[in-house]
């Protein structure tokens, strides 16, 4: 049991219950999505027997898997619920779990005690979090999934990263005026596109896996040293960029913010690169941060017309200077492409790894039909950020009491 400062009692019993088992049986509640363009799901068919198989009984709003190729019907043979009243489906939820982050109305229509698993955003909107903890709601925010190898399974910044490293090549490559791949015809020989991918994560991975088999010469760069091995491995080369520190990883795996000296010398090794690319594709993020500049104006000028930047940074500000989210533009001859929420524009399989991510984290957090927390555990420990009133997550925690001092002065 846990005591009130979040240690272990003396005696050892079990974690607490959210919902108690002899309510009328713990209910998952699947709603449809109501943020503009969103098409993913945080169930399907597939994933619903193993959500039964945790005790409770699921239930989904009609129509909340159309838009990703889910019928109502389909859910109604998996063993779901199907619901056309969304006002009962939220007032009755016990667990809650969907994609985008809740906005104001749905944080109002959450029934206070039960529990919100989905994308936050907590260090970019902090008083979402706040909100959240003063409604009484314990969250579960999907991006706070610590990187530890028992939790891969639940890595949903991870699936929805693949994805995007995916679609932005697509993206490139319909819009680049020349063929990817290196053709030896009877009209003479095509030389291959050369793509210059930035940021080694896990959608930088994926870009270069992809771009390499559409036959382009690829390139990358990352601050992490480490990452260097896998980029060589997918047979890109790696472009090293020497920093005093000798690598620029922070806790997590994530890239740290670099020095100002670092940031310069960074942008000169990018700016040559990029010049020479014919496809420049960024995904270069800090989290809780705006995403740096990695492509200035002034080396946008440098590319040759017809060129393509493509920003997946474009959510967090973007990497390209110039680059308007959600759209695409031409600056000196060159299209840069900074599209917004990029899986769910590859919605079924998008649902799909989503949904077997929750699946995961709900099958560590749900016993016998009750949601049972153990704040021992490191998943639970470290993925909660609001629970019996309180913001859990001590970077959100330290950027709210920031704000009130701010506010105060």
């Amino acid at each position: 049991m846990l005591d009130s400062g979040g240690g272990v009692a003396d005696q050892k019993e079990a974690p607490p219950l959210l919902v108690q088992p002899e309510r009328m049986g713990l209910q998952i509640t699947v709603p449809r999505e109501s943020s503009e363009g969103e098409r993913r799901v945080a169930a399907v068919p597939e994933t619903i027997s193993r959500l039964t198989a945790l005790g409770a009984r699921v239930v989904v709003e009609s129509g909340a898997g159309t838009a990703a190729g889910y019928s109502d019907e389909a859910y109604r043979e998996a063993g779901a619920q199907v619901e056309s009243d969304s006002d009962t489906l939220w007032r009755q939820a016990d667990v809650l779990i969907k994609v985008a982050r809740p906005s104001d109305e749905e944080i109002a229509r959450l029934r206070g005690g039960s529990l919100l698993v989905s994308f936050v955003n907590p260090l970019g909107d902090p008083l979402r979090a706040q909100r959240l903890a003063e409604h009484g709601v314990t969250t579960f925010a999907m991006e706070l999934i610590p990187r530890i190898s028992r939790a891969q399974s639940m890595d949903a910044l991870s699936s929805m990263s693949t994805i995007a490293g995916y679609k932005s090549v697509l993206l490139a490559a319909v819009q680049l005026p020349k063929l990817f791949p290196l053709l030896m015809t009877a009209a003479g020989t095509i030389a291959p596109a050369r793509v210059l991918v930035l940021g080694a994560g896990v959608a930088g991975l994926q870009a270069i896996a992809t771009a390499r088999r559409l036959g382009a010469v690829v390139s990358a760069f990352d601050t992490r040293a480490v990452v260097k091995e896998q980029v060589e491995s997918l047979g890109a080369t790696f472009l090293a960029l020497e920093l005093p520190t000798r690598d620029a990883e922070a806790a997590g795996g994530y890239a740290r913010a670099l020095t100002h000296e670092e940031e310069e010398q960074e942008r000169e090794l990018v700016a040559k690169a990029v010049r020479e690319s014919d496809v420049a594709i960024t995904t270069a993020l800090v989290p809780g941060r705006r995403a740096p500049i990695l492509i200035t104006d002034q080396t946008l000028q440098g590319m040759r017309p017809g060129s393509v930047v493509v920003d997946l940074a474009a959510e967090a500000g973007g990497n390209c200077e110039g680059a308007v989210p959600g759209q695409s533009v031409t600056r000196h001859g060159v299209t840069v492409i900074a599209p917004l929420n990029v899986p769910s524009s590859v919605p079924m399989h998008a649902s799909q790894l989503y949904a077997r991510n929750v699946s995961n984290l709900l099958a560590s957090i749900v016993k016998d039909g009750a949601v049972s927390l153990d704040f021992e555990d490191e998943v639970v420990k470290g993925t909660c950020l609001t629970h019996e009133g309180n913001v859990l997550n001590a970077a959100t925690a330290a950027l709210l009491q920031t704000m009130e001092k701010a506010s105060n002065t």
